[in-house]
C-alpha cells in the first residue's frame, strides 16, 4: 500500500545529512496530509507542519490555543503519507520544561524528523506580529536542556527559534542563539529579520545550520532560494504559502460560484478526478487488495 517507505530513523537520518550537505533545502508547509504528499512529488526536500496553519485549520488565531497532543496528531497523520523528513512548530513546548520534554517525546512517536521551540512567553504571538514578550534567556535555556534529556533518538533535531530581533535587537538575538546552541540546540530559527544583512551577520555569528523564515506579509523579506544559498542558510522555509494559495483558490471559487450559480467556468482551474487518484494512490491500494483476496475457496467450505 502507498504508506511510506521508511522509517522515522531513516528520515532523521537523512534530514541530518542533507543539512550538512551545504545545500540550501527548500521546505514548504503542509496544510493537510494530502498536500504533504505533493510537496513529495513536485520535488521539494522536506515537509514543515506551521503552528499557524494548524491554528487556522481550527478555526482558531496562531496564540498558542493549540495543544501538543493536536498538533502531534496532525504530525503522524503527516508522516504516514511522505518518505521526506517532516519538521514542526512546537511553539514555546507547551508549558514548563516538564511539558517540553513530553512534547519532544510526543513529536518523536509521531515520526517527526525535528522540531523547534521559540523563546516567547506562553501563551505565544504569531513572530510577525506586535506585542511580543520574550521569556528570560535563562528559561528558553532551561527548556532547551530539558528537551535534550528527553529526546531518545540523537538523530532528532531540536532547534531553537529565537524571536529577539524585534524586541531586543540583532544583536541580543544573536548573543540568545549563542546561549541555545551551547544549550544543545542543532539548528537555530531566527525570526523576522530585516534584510540580507542580517542574514548575514547571523552566519558569521552562528556555525551551525540556519533556517530562513520566508512568511508572507511579515517583517522578512522574500529573499529567493539563490541569495539564500549564497548567505550560507541551510534552509529556506515557505509555512504559509499553500494555506493561503489554497484559502484564496477557494474564496474565488465560492464568490463565482455564488454569482453564477454553476462550477462550469471553475473546472479548469480544479485538480481533476484522475490526478487526485493517482495522488491517493488508489492504484496501489486496488493491487495491494488483490494480492490479498485473489483466492478461491474449495468445493463444500
Amino acid at each position: 500500500m502507498p504508506h511510506t517507505r521508511t522509517t522515522p530513523t531513516e528520515r532523521r537520518r537523512a534530514f541530518r545529512e542533507q543539512l550538512a550537505s551545504g545545500r540550501l533545502l527548500r521546505v514548504p508547509g503542509a496544510i493537510n496530509p494530502l498536500s504533504a504528499r505533493l510537496i513529495q512529488d513536485t520535488g521539494f526536500d522536506a515537509v514543515y507542519l506551521s503552528g499557524a496553519v494548524l491554528a487556522a485549520d481550527l478555526g482558531l488565531p496562531d496564540i498558542g490555543l493549540t495543544t501538543s497532543v493536536e498538533v502531534a496528531g496532525r504530525a503522524q497523520q503527516t508522516t504516514r503519507v511522505t518518505d521526506l523528513p517532516v519538521l514542526v512548530d512546537a511553539d514555546t513546548g507547551f508549558g514548563e520544561p516538564l511539558n517540553v520534554a513530553r512534547t519532544v517525546q510526543l513529536m518523536e512517536d509521531a515520526g517527526l524528523a525535528g522540531l523547534h521551540l521559540e523563546d516567547q512567553v506562553n501563551p505565544k504571538r504569531c513572530g510577525h506580529l506586535d506585542g511580543k514578550t520574550i521569556a528570560p534567556r535563562a528559561e528558553m535555556v532551561r527548556r532547551l536542556r530539558a528537551a535534550v534529556d528527553a529526546r531518545r533518538d540523537p538523530d532528532f533535531l531540536l532547534m531553537a527559534r529565537t524571536d529577539a530581533r524585534s524586541v531586543e535587537g540583532l544583536q541580543a538575538a544573536i548573543d540568545r542563539a549563542k546561549a541555545y546552541v551551547e544549550a544543545g540546540a542543532d539548528a537555530i530559527f531566527p525570526e523576522a529579520l530585516a534584510d540580507p544583512a542580517e542574514y548575514e551577520a547571523f552566519r558569521a555569528a552562528i556555525d551551525v545550520p540556519l533556517l530562513a523564515n520566508l512568511t508572507e506579509f511579515g517583517r522578512t523579506p522574500l529573499l529567493d532560494a539563490a541569495t539564500l544559498q549564497n548567505l550560507g542558510y541551510n534552509i529556506a522555509l515557505y509555512p504559509v504559502t499553500l494555506l493561503r494559495l489554497a484559502l484564496g483558490a477557494v474564496e474565488d471559487g465560492l464568490r463565482t460560484l455564488a454569482t453564477e450559480g454553476t462550477q462550469e467556468s471553475l473546472l479548469p482551474r480544479m485538480q481533476t478526478r484522475s490526478r487526485l487518484y493517482e495522488l491517493l494512490g488508489y492504484d496501489g491500494y486496488a493491487a495491494f487488495d488483490s494480492s490479498v483476496h485473489n483466492f478461491t475457496l474449495p468445493p463444500g467450505t
